[in-house]
């Protein structure tokens, strides 16, 4: 693996995907929607490409000469309209693999997500065996299970595609998940569901980046492999500790599970029927990853890609304090 392509470059995993390949002497060129973008590409060490998803043909001059394109980008939305998530997560996929054939590249690496399986019940040890359901909850779930099917089927003699999932992404300079946890708690809104304690997996991002690296170097393609740190923690001491590297001590009161669930289903009827701006306080899928256990087992991506999971939570954590 010499030259690569990345999608989602200026987002907190492709900023440290890109770091971690030219740090190993990768060439990277990167996807980039905004003069923003490709500045923020561009100083995580990246050759930045103008262009989005929906370009085919801008993907295609992109991917020219690489061999290997890991497809990062995302819709990350719960509660927005359908068709903008599918036009992301599964039409974007479609021009990826359509361009990846087109101009030669031998692999595809996949980003995909555990909430695939959401469908209100715990998840618990899952590997990759375990079936997506018919209809998982919200359109950022629904349209990532059906990127991964477009990704499976396009596996072939010429294109090679993996999927990767890791669970609950998180690490220093993290721009999705923990500034909305931050605010959250100032605001005086965060209330722990069922009292948090319950098990939950956890990928640092730098293993993040270690196994899509991996997957890019040894996965097998029409496979998928879960990513996490190892053992599952607490929920509400992991998350705990991550709030207080950024200075802010998790208060807040619990909330039943079933009332939980009861506001989600409510909100998520109001917010529809009212057409109100916004998303509802609480979805179900959002509920379905936060509110109960979620533990995926990576030992396929130990055993077949020598996965290790390099960075521990405790380093992890010590690093977002200093």
């Amino acid at each position: 693996m010499e030259r690569t392509f990345v999608t989602g470059g200026s987002g907190f995993v492709g900023r440290n995907l890109i770091a971690a390949l030219t740090e190993r002497g990768v060439g990277v060129r990167a996807l980039a929607r905004s003069a923003g973008a490709a500045e923020i590409v561009r100083r995580a060490g990246a050759e930045p490409v103008r262009g989005d998803l929906e370009d085919e043909e801008a993907l295609l001059r992109a991917m020219a000469g690489r061999d290997v394109t890991f497809h990062v980008a995302a819709l990350l939305d719960d509660w927005g309209r359908y068709e903008d998530s599918y036009r992301v997560n599964v039409a974007g996929t479609e021009n990826v693999l359509s361009a990846a054939r087109r101009a030669g590249v031998s692999r595809v690496v996949h980003v995909s997500t555990e909430a695939v399986l959401v469908d209100g019940n715990p998840i618990v040890d899952a590997d990759e065996t375990v079936p997506r359901p018919r209809r998982p909850l919200g359109p950022y779930a629904q349209t990532k299970a059906i990127a991964e099917e477009r990704v499976l089927a396009a596996d072939s003699s010429g294109l090679a595609t993996v999927i990767v999932r890791p669970r609950f992404i998180w690490g220093r300079g993290d721009t999705t998940l923990l500034p909305v946890l931050v605010e959250s708690v100032r605001q005086g809104r965060w209330r722990w569901i069922g009292g948090g304690h319950f098990p939950t997996s956890t990928c640092h991002v730098a293993n993040v980046c270690e196994g899509l690296i991996l997957a890019a170097e040894r996965g097998r393609g029409g496979e998928i492999y879960f990513l996490t740190d190892g053992s599952p923690v607490e929920f509400r001491a992991f998350v705990s500790e991550l709030l207080r590297t950024q200075g802010v001590e998790p208060t807040g009161g619990t909330i039943p599970r079933r009332v939980a669930r009861v506001l989600a289903w409510g909100g998520e009827l109001a917010w529809r029927t009212l057409r109100l701006k916004g998303a509802p306080p609480l979805t179900r899928m959002t509920l379905g990853l936060v509110g109960q256990e979620v533990t995926v087992n990576d030992a396929k991506a130990r055993r077949e890609l020598g996965y290790t999971s390099a960075v521990s939570r405790e380093a992890g954590l010590s690093a977002m304090r200093n």
